[in-house]
């Protein structure tokens, strides 16, 4: 399996954390610069290896049947943040670690999953430091004059650089008995402003309930780690109790930390994943396409190729014209194909250049004419209405490869002595150009979806064509300042409206 694009390297590579891809196998697809570097490990070195390698050997065996259980159920979910999880580098050293589990499944059914690993050293560190103040912290309530205060600028020269954070003690109705981090300084809030008062009182009333009960929990003895979400931003909480006393707990401590950043990186690697897997689908939708309009031409071609041999070996060259005039229409028709899918390849990729100039519209509508004419119907003509000269500022190639398509389309659903009216107006401010045809219409139901990829309409199915013309057109214009419109009746023909604006 392979996942492409340069947003999606960006991505990958850009983020702070361990990423990597696994499959059902528990086998490593792809590994970022720095899970690599966080395992000591070379780039790329640990693509192929088993996840177990990154396990401590006393917990392999679990890990495997915790592995085989999870692709049975996969399912977004965190690890590590109520159990102490360990990875192993390279040269067999341990450290804390907390992983984030999210399944995928490809377009083949295939089940992955995605591994977010965050080396949480400083954490358990500073988790083991909280936990020793814990400990004091009941010795030192005794004395709340003396001993409290002492307390207090000890918890200030931890939790005053407490990152994207709060660390917070209440009282058992919820009163601020401390409270210090990055997030408080940063608002210019300081301890002795938040004292006395009632924390559940400063929560957004759409998330009160829930933490209110949540931190409940922690009162009856359960640490709890739990995440809000409100007014856009996504905060997880980590809540201990401060006694042994599971019976008589009075005090609790909750560390606040905004993970929104974190949550926007995981959501556009899905979105990029999401885009991965619409492109490999129109990858595929095209190839299935493509076999099946190239076998029409291509039959085409060579029996045609057999006839002109056969004819020549007989001497009826009257009959060889017809012949060669399909060939030449079977070529146009694969031509047109490649063009179609190139055209919006580099479109997707924003690879086209646009040229901006003086152009003479009028000119660039002539050149068009005498191009299709080759592909023109027994009798078919193309009527011009409008000035002989127009100057106007736009790139002409694209202006004229929109007007090749639509063009291409006149003459390809309207019938033999057909006419086609190309009809231009305007000037140096802006243009309008429509084409209108008489021939096969575009049914009422399939007109809401004309400008979707692959699609055509139920009534031209039969004839050959990409489905991708008309998304191309609209692209062209869009770098151009223009826009499209039409009208179609199907019987009676359809006509299409463009509009550039100068820029």
């Amino acid at each position: 399996m392979g996942f492409e694009g340069n947003l999606y390297e960006v991505l990958f590579e850009a983020i702070s954390e361990g990423l990597l891809l696994v499959d059902d196998r528990g086998i490593i697809i792809e590994s970022n610069k720095m899970s690599a570097a966080m395992f000591g490990y070379e780039e790329g070195e640990l693509i192929g290896k088993c996840i177990e390698v990154l396990v401590p050997d006393g917990a392999k065996k679990a890990h495997e049947e915790y592995r085989n259980m999870y692709n049975n159920q996969p399912k977004a979910r965190p690890m590590g943040a109520n159990i102490k999880l360990d990875g192993v580098k390279k040269d067999k050293s341990q450290f804390p670690v907390q992983i984030s589990l999210t399944p995928l499944k490809n377009e083949e059914g295939k089940n992955f999953i995605i591994t977010l690993i965050s080396d949480i050293t400083e954490r358990r560190e500073n988790e083991e430091n909280l936990y020793k103040l814990r400990e004091s912290l009941e010795q030192q309530v005794r004395d709340r004059t003396k001993k409290l205060r002492e307390s207090e600028q000890l918890y200030k020269s931890i939790a005053r650089n407490f990152p994207s954070g709060v660390i917070s003690i209440f009282d058992s109705s919820y009163k601020y008995l401390f409270a210090e981090g990055q997030a408080l300084y940063e608002l210019g809030i300081e301890t002795s402003d938040l004292i006395g008062l009632d924390y559940l009182s400063r929560i957004d009333e759409r998330a009160r309930d829930q933490v209110k009960e949540e931190l409940d929990k922690v009162f009856q003895g359960d640490s709890n780690d739990f995440e809000v979400t409100v007014g856009g931003q996504t905060y997880l909480l980590n809540a201990v109790p401060l006694s042994e006393d599971t019976k008589n707990i009075d005090k609790i401590l909750v560390v606040e930390k905004n993970i929104t950043a974190q949550i926007e990186v995981a959501k556009k690697l899905e979105d990029n994943l999401n885009q991965e897997r619409e492109l490999a689908d129109m990858k595929s939708r095209f190839v299935s396409m493509a076999s099946h309009e190239f076998r029409t031409p291509l039959t085409t071609i060579n029996s045609s190729a057999s006839l002109i041999r056969k004819y020549l070996e007989k001497g009826w060259y009257e009959k060889i014209d017809k012949h060669v005039d399909k060939i030449q229409n079977s070529v146009h028709n694969l031509t047109s194909i490649l063009n179609d899918f190139l055209s919006f390849e580099k479109l997707e990729a924003d690879k086209v250049n646009v040229l901006m100039g003086d152009c003479d519209i009028a000119e660039i509508l002539m050149e068009t004419f005498d191009e299709m004419s080759t592909v023109m119907k027994v009798n078919q003509v193309i009527k011009y209405n409008g000035p002989n000269n127009l100057l106007f500022f736009t790139d002409g190639q694209l202006l004229k490869n929109t007007m090749l398509n639509l063009l291409s389309n006149a003459i390809k659903y309207s019938k033999e002595d057909g006419e086609i009216i190309v009809t231009l107006i305007g000037d140096e401010d802006d243009i309008k150009i429509s084409i209108q045809d008489f021939g096969l219409g575009i049914p009422v139901k399939d007109q809401k979806n004309l400008f979707s990829r692959f699609f055509r309409a139920e009534n031209v199915t039969n004839i050959e064509g990409t489905g991708l013309g008309l998304i191309i057109v609209r692209r062209y214009l869009d770098l151009l300042n223009g826009e499209i419109n039409f009208k179609s009746e199907e019987g009676e023909g359809t006509t299409f409206y463009i509009t550039l604006s100068k820029i």
